[in-house]
């Protein structure tokens, strides 16, 4: 694929530029939690404008059903990029209206816009080509080159992320390079032993990177709530903690085959479990007893990896060269079980390995728990995308890029 260095050199002085950024950030109300998708496409705006470029940012943000809705406005997070780049940044209310082409066409060489959410356009997320098509069309109107720089999007067959590319001179930008470039250490030529730490709450959203992973990977730790799975495939009562009945049998499958690779597959030996799932409203102190593993009674919910389990994780962690972790091992947004996904993040800052955090909860969790991200190799923008790609998926919007 082009780079953006290329597409520099090649000028872009009183071009407008459409960059296809991830501005998808966690809000409360009009507040940002966590600008760290806004900071990582950063550099690749500002280089653009440093350049004269005129560059137009879109971006998703949320789920809105094809509509305008202003609980996912982008508004928020074009304000935290004008204070990031320390510029104005125009606003537009709307993708590819009369706000959109005016605010475009105001533009100065240097100057840079975002559009309103992308998701407000039903053509942006459509399952018809014509559809999705037309959308993109009406966005190539507002552009001379496109750049994709939204690495947490690349996995989606989306308009401008999928058709737009091929209507305009395109390149990828400096954090797609850098995403790309992580991965391919985690696919080729890896160095061991490799350590993937998965949690989060679904066995179902891990089994295909799990499947992948087996011929791969040296040790798989399992925490969060997919852990329950785990546990009760191997006989144990669960309680009312997550659990998928219909994946225990594939489970049970992928733990025979981890045995027979030579794959360490290592589960929780002791876990906090409560009665009650706390509020992480006011995170008011929370009932929990921690319990080994195998005897969580059948009235309570296992909410965190309890003290031997972090010993233990953190020690099969240690000598690792490679340590990929994708979702958090805990509710870590309550105090009270955030211990296991600190003790998973401590545990990768006090490695030498390459360390990869990736994305989504699990980037928010090491902000969120105040670590410094440069203690981390790399802290990726897209946890869907980047298991995706582990998992040997072609990606639409690489491959969009790779024509």
């Amino acid at each position: 694929m082009k780079t953006i260095d290329e597409l520099l050199a090649e000028g872009v002085a009183g071009k407008r530029v459409f960059v296809r950024a991830d501005l998808n950030v966690p809000l409360s109300g009009d507040t940002i939690t966590d600008d760290g998708r806004i900071r990582a496409v950063q550099p690749t705006i500002a280089k653009l404008a440093e350049a004269g470029a005129r560059v137009v940012v879109a971006s998703h943000l949320g789920r809105p059903k094809g509509a305008p809705d202003p609980a996912f406005s982008l508004a928020p997070a074009a304000k935290r990029l004008g204070e990031l780049l320390g510029a104005d940044v125009a606003f537009a209310t709307d993708t590819v209206g009369s706000s959109a082409k005016e605010t475009v066409a105001a533009l100065a060489d240097g100057q840079v816009a975002v559009i309103e959410n992308l998701r407000f356009n039903a053509g942006e997320t459509s399952k018809d080509d014509a559809e999705r098509g037309a959308f993109a069309d009406q966005l190539a109107e507002l552009a001379d080159v496109y750049v994709g720089d939204g690495f947490g999007a690349v996995h989606r067959k989306h308009a401008s992320v999928f058709d737009l590319p091929a209507r305009l001179p395109n390149a990828a930008g400096y954090l797609i390079a850098t995403e790309v470039g992580v991965l391919k250490k985690l696919t080729a030529d890896v160095k061991r032993p490799y350590v993937v730490v998965l949690g989060g709450a679904k066995v179902s959203d891990k089994l295909a990177v799990i499947d992948q992973l087996l011929g791969k990977a040296d040790r798989i730790l399992i925490g969060g709530g997919m852990a329950y799975t785990f546990l009760y495939a191997k006989g144990y009562e669960v309680g009312i903690s997550l659990l998928q009945k219909d994946q225990v049998d594939v489970v049970k499958e992928y733990m025979a085959r981890a045995e027979k690779n030579g794959v360490e597959l290592v589960l929780p030996v002791d876990v906090l479990v409560s009665a009650d799932f706390p509020d992480l409203k006011t995170k008011a102190p929370a009932d929990f007893e921690t319990v080994d593993a195998d005897k969580i009674p059948a009235d309570k919910e296992g909410l965190d990896i309890g003290p031997k389990t972090r010993e233990l994780y953190a020690s099969k962690i240690a000598d690792a060269e490679t340590v990929f972790w994708n979702g958090p091992v805990g509710v870590f947004e309550h105090p009270d079980y955030a211990g296991g996904t600190r003790a998973v993040a401590q545990a990768l800052v006090d490695s030498s390995a390459f360390t990869v955090v990736g994305g989504g909860d699990s980037a928010a969790a090491v902000r969120t728990l105040g670590f410094d991200e440069n203690a981390f190799g790399h802290i990726s923008t897209g946890g869907g995308a980047s298991l995706e790609y582990l998992e040997g998926k072609t990606l639409p919007g690489l491959a969009a890029l790779e024509v």
